[in-house]
């Protein structure tokens, strides 16, 4: 798959009811981290959630590679009330391996979900979207909550991603884009 594109976004318009981003067109190649930067409501949310067909594309398309595995870290994952599951089996669930988890993330892994703070499934979902087998990882927000260890460690994943690999990242904070992005893109100008 070496010089294809895994997604390819081209003249996309979407939203829900009505249109709420585009048009937007780009493409992510292996090895790459593309940032999706833009003010609050300008619809990065909304083209994540159109790539995994979650909101309504208007016109354009979306290409995927064929057999393309994809993980999408939302922005506010809900904890589930007192799911009687540990965050071991979340990251299992996510396809990440829990022997090779990020030491930052390995006291959570036998603690009930119902016990994590926001902040702390947060960062397992982000870590395990990350460590997954997924070739193109969709992430949305994901420095929301994080401590500067869980920060360290998703700087770190984020800087020796496989060259098969590559995340498709929207972030608030442009320090954090420009730190870790090889390429960006603002929405909604």
């Amino acid at each position: 798959m070496s010089g294809d594109a895994l997604l390819t976004v081209d003249q996309v318009v979407a939203g829900y009811t009505t249109p709420v981003v585009g048009p937007v067109s780009f493409s992510v190649q292996s090895g790459q981290v593309l940032g999706l930067g833009g003010h609050n409501g300008a619809g990065k949310s909304t083209l994540l959630r159109a790539i995994t067909g979650m909101s309504r594309v208007f016109s354009g398309t979306i290409r995927r590679a064929t057999g393309l595995k994809l993980c999408h870290q939302w922005q506010r994952p809900e904890l589930p009330p007192e799911l009687a599951l540990l965050g071991r089996e979340i990251y299992t669930l996510l396809g990440a391996d829990p022997d090779r988890a990020p030491a930052v993330i390995r006291p959570l892994l036998g603690r009930p979900l119902y016990r994590f703070s926001g902040g702390q499934f947060q960062m397992l979902q982000t870590l395990a979207c990350l460590c997954s087998p997924a070739q193109l990882v969709l992430m949305d927000e994901p420095t929301n909550n994080l401590d500067g260890r869980a920060l360290e460690a998703l700087s770190g994943i984020l800087h020796d991603l496989a060259p098969e690999r590559a995340v498709l990242l929207v972030s608030h904070e442009k320090a954090f884009l420009e730190r870790h992005c090889s390429r960006m893109i603002e929405v909604g100008q």
